[in-house]
């Protein structure tokens, strides 16, 4: 067995009592060791997106200088649509055929959409249109979650479950670590790196890191072959596939499928999961374009340092995991929750604009205009190869104060922490307020909205700061948490686990 089966076997989140034979046997490892490859799948899934998601901007602008920031928020919310409409019909297919199945289409579909990627700057013209449909197949390519996280709710009891979930989403979030560093690392190729004649490729700080992703996809590929086996396990961790059934048991399952689900803490937990994925797509879509205006930086830096601090903020997140775990188990999965989106509500409050400090303007065809230079703001001219500043164009640079870069620091900081506890407590919940029933459609759904939530949380917020600028936009998301947790105070009775609900005992 792996190391890291060893150390879920020895986690005392993980340890089941049903039967301590279990423990050893070729079904236990096996199952665990299929979880494991769920985890480098979720992984690779959140590397995926993030891999480029720094870059986006800059490679944007490089292939197609039509292209304008509202437009990339239709980039950026291209990968979720896909996304989105992908994640029902692959948790449907998980269903009803082995889980291989849509995990190696899916992962085809992505590593293709990878290669897409690298080469959209070879058409002559409606470059950006490119992009955005590579990016809509990347996604649906990474709809595959919905069959994962179904995959692993069926394969871990319910004691297991909240450490699994947990476990899933630190792997996604050393993907949005190791993604964005990746990219960091990869921008010292600079963007005209070198030129693969034979092939007609551009291998440079752009393409790079996609083409890298799809090398991950024939990894991931040829573990979902070797390595995943089907198991589906009941609340107590008790094997069903393998088993044979007494009569009785056959009853007790067919009476626990009759129960019906909570329908309102089903689709509250969908608005929750939106509002969660809403504005963390808004935060990380928001962050290039932001430092870019307000700091002036160049597209080099701002792929350089928000990589970085992505990184920072993986790290965090992966802390954060393994404190939902300890937190969760003393007080609960709801007040974890609920304890996330106060904070996240905090990180974009610390994030509004104040002060009689301005961003630096970047002027077209203007130099020595007196009347500009008697402005209260540093102009910078247009004779440098790359300007830099908040250009022009976007008429609130010129009355809205800047926003520090302590105040994006600590936003991030804060955010770093709220994101991914409402992340796991999310998935976890759904989890156990469905029960015992397969999972893959439901789940499909969830991740649908959290697709949803980054279609159009890129969209709104490209369009609300290219037009109104970070006050407005920051200020509505600010509304909408405070809205969500008004409602999730609401409905908090009810946020129960199916057995909670149906009065039955876990031991």
């Amino acid at each position: 067995m792996s190391r890291f089966a060893d150390v879920e076997e020895t986690t005392p989140l993980l340890k089941d009592d049903a039967s301590s034979d279990d423990y050893q046997n070729d079904d236990y490892r096996s199952r665990w060791r299929s979880i494991q490859v769920m985890y480098f799948t979720m992984f690779l899934s959140s590397v995926g997106f993030t891999i480029v998601i720094t870059s986006l901007w800059p490679y944007l602008q490089k292939v197609d200088n039509t292209a304008n920031a509202s437009f990339l928020g239709w980039v950026v919310a291209a990968y979720s649509l896909g996304q989105m409409v992908a994640s029902p019909i692959f948790g449907l297919w998980s269903n009803h055929r082995p889980c291989r199945e849509p995990l190696v289409c899916s992962i085809f579909i992505n590593l293709s959409a990878n290669i897409y990627y690298a080469y959209v700057y070879l058409p002559r013209t409606e470059n950006k249109f490119h992009m955005l449909i590579s990016r809509a197949f990347v996604g649906f390519g990474a709809g595959n979650v919905a069959a994962v996280r179904s995959y692993v709710a069926g394969a871990t009891s319910l004691k297991e479950r909240t450490s699994a979930m947990a476990n899933m989403s630190a792997c996604q979030a050393l993907g949005f670590i190791l993604g964005p560093a990746m990219q960091a690392c990869l921008s010292f190729i600079g963007e005209h790196g070198v030129t693969v004649k034979i092939i007609n490729l551009q291998l440079n700080m752009y393409t790079t890191p996609a083409l890298l992703a799809a090398a991950f996809g024939v990894i991931n590929i040829l573990l979902v072959l070797l390595v995943l086996k089907e198991h589906s396990v009941d609340d107590h961790g008790r094997q069903i596939q393998s088993i044979n059934y007494t009569s009785e048991d056959r009853v007790d399952i067919i009476q626990e499928s009759e129960e019906t689900i909570d329908k309102v803490a089903v689709g509250t937990s969908n608005i929750l999961f939106f509002v969660v994925m809403f504005v963390f797509a808004v935060f990380e879509t928001i962050a290039t374009p932001l430092t870019m205006d307000i700091f002036a930086w160049t597209r080099k830096e701002a792929i350089l340092y928000n990589g970085i601090f992505i990184c920072c903020i993986g790290f965090e997140s992966i802390l954060v995991f393994l404190a939902v775990k300890v937190a969760s188990q003393r007080v609960g999965d709801r007040p974890v929750l609920l304890a996330g989106l106060v904070i996240i509500f905090c990180g974009f409050f610390t994030l509004l604009p104040w002060g009689n400090h301005y961003p630096r303007i970047q002027w077209a065809d203007v130099k020595n205009n007196s009347l500009v230079n008697q402005m209260s703001f540093t102009v910078t001219s247009n004779s440098s190869l790359e300007p830099t500043g908040c250009p022009y164009q976007q008429t609130w640079c010129q009355y809205t104060p800047a926003i520090y870069l302590a105040q994006y620091i600590s936003s991030g900081i804060l955010i770093g922490v709220g994101y991914p506890a409402c992340n796991v407590m999310s998935y976890t919940l759904y989890s156990k307020i469905l029960g015992p029933k397969p999972q893959g459609v439901y789940m499909g759904w969830l991740t649908a909205s959290g697709s949803g939530a980054r279609t159009l949380g890129p969209v709104f917020v490209s369009h609300v700061y290219t037009i109104l600028g970070p006050r407005w936009a920051f200020s509505q998301i600010c509304g909408m948490v405070l809205v969500t947790i008004i409602l999730f105070g609401s409905i908090y009775h009810r946020l129960l686990a199916f057995s909670v609900r149906c009065r039955r005992t876990v031991e």
